[in-house]
């Protein structure tokens, strides 16, 4: 087997194993709350130098699950992905955060904050690391975007926003 292929493997495995942990802690509770296929696809990278060809398409997928708390404009969650990060390395991430939801309409705007344990080649070396960043996301019941704001982490970094296609699965299924 092939050095590419191996990693592959290997990576397919870690989000495979971060996504049935995310099912794990949800499991029993879906029959009111929200299941999201999360489509990971853009970065915009601020003040990059010159030539640092960063990648900026993130691709990757993940799933995001929603607590239905009735008459309350707070929405826990809990969510996990895998993507193709600014250097092209494969990087995967689960954790949970809290919103709040702002109504219009038909229309949200949540604000809030996730707390993750990520795996990135080019951070720690590979090794999971926790964080929290701010989140936000603008949508409807049926589709959102999610996007937070990453600062610069170390001297050879830049900040960036990342952004993430949520597709409500609960009302497909």
């Amino acid at each position: 087997m092939g050095i590419r292929r191996a990693v592959a493997k290997s990576s397919a495995s870690r989000l495979a194993r971060l996504l049935a942990l995310v099912g794990f802690l949800t499991a029993g509770a879906a029959h009111a709350d929200e299941w999201s296929l999360l489509v990971n696809g853009k970065a915009i990278h601020l003040g990059a130098p010159a030539g640092s060809n960063l990648n900026e398409s993130n691709w990757g997928l993940g799933l995001q699950y929603d607590w239905n708390r009735a008459n309350s404009n707070w929405v826990p969650f809990a969510a996990a992905s895998g993507f193709s990060d600014s250097n092209r390395n494969p990087s995967y991430y689960a954790g949970g955060g809290l919103l709040y939801r702002f109504r219009f309409e038909d229309v949200h705007m949540d604000a809030g904050l996730i707390a993750f344990v990520m795996t990135r080649k080019d951070y720690h070396d590979d090794k999971p690391f926790i964080g929290a960043l701010p989140a936000f996301s603008v949508g409807t019941k049926h589709v959102a975007v999610n996007f937070t704001y990453i600062p610069k982490i170390h001297p050879k970094s830049v900040p960036l926003w990342f952004f993430q296609l949520k597709i409500n699965l609960t009302n497909l299924l």
